[in-house]
């Protein structure tokens, strides 16, 4: 594998743990604030936020800049604001630090993607995605649940100085070892939003805002839907984070060579439908720890395998912007989390915790309605695009 793809995932492996570990720390937060569960959930919130909001609109006023010099001053905005969240002594210090991380996230990430498209050639560009989203997916296979873990000894200020130092290693790692990247071509801010207009383009975001909704509701308060598996044990939870996030790393890798080799579509409405099905089916299965641990597996694997799908069909559209398309499916991505989290925590109290994850399936439900939207407008853009070459080269 191209080196240069290996030094990317490792800067996406820092920012995905930072991302996931969160929701493993929660209740020691809360206790060590004096703050309920609920508020100290706005961590989530409001990194995912920032990131949402910073990540479309750097991608294009930072379009221009060097990309290696932008990608360790992402790193280090985000080392900076895990070290102060790590000394925090009260929650709004935590929530200023969350949202300082999640800037120094939001100018990595699409800039991390956007290079490595540009290095693959069109035909492994889904592997080149997938090997450096890779690193997130690998984040939650072994850094969260690594921190979650350590958390459950140290406390969850060790937690974020585990995660400051992964932070700080992945910089290292960009400067000394990722070579020179060539500058993309020089693309007027409102060139690099006009893709926002185009219907193909909202409905495929829109898509990933409502399934990573679902998703990653059910992971925000993993704690409360497994209660019954983990007993509220943070190690027997970072257990169960350990295999989903193994399951997510191979639906991860496995959706980039499907890819390149099948329609996008077919894909995306697979993962969709098997997550709705699991999901529905997840009160009852999270009550054993078998059936349990089956459930996170498809979980991870349908949850993690859609970013690939989603990330080429972009691409596809509008490979002359891909940095900013990318940094936009991460937006709605990250919408769909903060969002999900504030939802979860608004129906919680009116139902069972184990029946969260029906309220996440019809979230997905209704990302699959977008997805197939998006294919239609697709092929209604092709057709027309036939008719009017064959019109041009028709003689006269």
């Amino acid at each position: 594998m191209d080196r240069r793809l290996l030094i990317l995932a490792l800067g996406m492996f820092a920012m995905g743990t930072d991302n996931f570990v969160v929701a493993g720390i929660l209740p020691g937060v809360a206790a060590s604030l004096n703050t309920s569960v609920s508020l100290a959930g706005l961590m989530v919130t409001f990194y995912a936020l920032t990131y949402a909001i910073a990540a479309p609109v750097m991608a294009a006023v930072a379009g221009g800049w060097p990309r290696k010099l932008l990608l360790v001053s992402a790193l280090g905005i985000f080392v900076v604001g895990n070290m102060l969240s790590a000394v925090a002594v009260d929650l709004h210090w935590v929530l200023f630090s969350r949202a300082l991380s999640g800037f120094g996230a939001a100018l990595f990430s699409p800039t991390a993607l956007g290079v490595a498209s540009a290095l693959a050639p069109p035909e492994k560009r889904g592997r080149a995605l997938a090997a450096v989203t890779a690193g997130l997916t690998g984040a939650t296979a072994l850094g969260a649940p690594i921190g979650t873990f350590i958390g459950g000894f140290g406390g969850w200020r060790t937690t974020l100085w585990f995660v400051t130092l992964l932070g700080m290693v992945a910089m290292i790692g960009v400067w000394t070892m990722l070579p020179s990247v060539p500058r993309p071509a020089s693309v007027k801010l409102r060139e690099r939003l006009a893709p926002i207009r185009d219907v193909r383009i909202a409905l495929t975001l829109l898509t990933s805002l409502f399934a990573f909704g679902g998703f990653l509701m059910v992971y925000t308060y993993a704690g409360v839907v497994l209660q019954r598996v983990t007993h509220g044990d943070e190690r027997i939870l970072a257990g169960m984070f350990l295999l989903w996030g193994v399951a997510a790393t191979a639906g991860n890798l496995l959706a980039g060579r499907l890819v390149d080799r099948f329609e996008s579509r077919n894909i995306i409405n697979a993962m969709l439908w098997v997550a709705i099905v699991n999901f529905c089916a997840l009160p009852w299965t999270s009550a054993h720890a078998f059936s349990a641990a089956v459930a996170l597996a498809i979980w991870g694997v349908c949850g993690w395998g859609l970013i690939v799908p989603q990330q080429h069909r972009l691409v596809h559209l509008k490979p002359g912007v891909a940095p900013l398309l990318l940094a936009l499916n991460n937006t709605a991505t990250y919408v769909g989390l903060a969002c999900s989290g504030v939802l979860g925590g608004a129906v919680l109290p009116s139902i069972d915790g184990q029946y969260l994850s029906l309220v996440a399936a019809a979230l997905i439900a209704f990302a699959f309605l977008l997805a197939e939207a998006a294919h239609r407008c697709m092929q209604r853009s092709s057709t027309q695009q036939r008719k009017m070459v064959n019109r041009e080269t028709e003689p006269v």
